[in-house]
């Protein structure tokens, strides 16, 4: 069956029907999503959790230079291709495994390369932009905002920038205040009033635990693990 352009694969036989747990984790850049997202993983394990990345879904532009990529403008929604995310969660929600796009930040285009990601009983989707799509939002079953302080995020925004994805430094600060300062306030900040959790200064190790806390009663109780 072709759907979107791609072949749809067959349900995984290893996948526990049942609709999968569906937990968002927005925040602005650097606000510590990635690091909360990770530890729900290792608490849960791999075994039951499927991590998806919004940020995985950058739009390919080859048909742009690199100086006209590097001119986008990465931090407003339609920089995103939303609708094959949407589309993939479709897939795992039916119990097939999808292929995530894999973006090359240095290059701003999508690697030939794929990441298998099977399907899970609890779906982590992460992302800035994730809680600003209202379809995006209708799939989620909890919405959690990490909250933190401007002078932390742009910090390790640089740290990272600079480490893994071959930014220099005036390059990330030239970006930030052209488009991520702007896009935050506009976008991501307004966002948090859909949010049913929000988790303060970053990484709270209480906070994350009663979240993992509040899926391992939820999973406990629909048998999902």
């Amino acid at each position: 069956m072709t759907r979107n352009g791609r072949t749809a694969a067959a349900p995984d036989p290893g996948w526990p029907q049942g609709t999968p747990l569906v937990i968002g984790v927005a925040g602005g850049s650097g606000s510590g999503k990635t690091t909360i997202c990770a530890s729900i993983v290792e608490q849960i394990g791999p075994d039951h959790v499927a991590l998806v990345a919004h940020d995985a879904y950058y739009r390919h532009r080859p048909e742009l230079t690199y100086e006209e990529r590097t001119r986008v403008n990465y931090d407003h929604p339609d920089s995103l291709e939303t609708e094959l995310l949407l589309a993939h969660m479709k897939d795992l929600a039916a119990g097939r495994s999808i292929r995530q796009p894999l973006y090359d930040f240095s290059r701003h285009l999508r690697r030939p390369e794929t990441v298998l990601v099977k399907p899970r009983p609890v779906v982590l989707i992460e992302g800035i932009l994730i809680l600003v799509e209202p379809e995006l939002r209708g799939v989620m079953d909890l919405r959690v905002f990490v909250d933190t302080d401007p002078d932390m995020r742009v910090l390790r925004r640089v740290e990272r920038d600079m480490r893994d994805r071959g930014r220099s430094f005036d390059s990330v600060v030239k970006q930030y205040l052209a488009t991520v300062r702007p896009m935050h306030i506009r976008f991501v900040e307004p966002s948090k009033r859909y949010a049913d959790v929000i988790i303060p200064e970053g990484y709270n190790r209480h906070a994350v635990g009663a979240l993992v806390s509040t899926v391992r009663e939820v999973l406990g109780r629909s048998s999902r693990v």
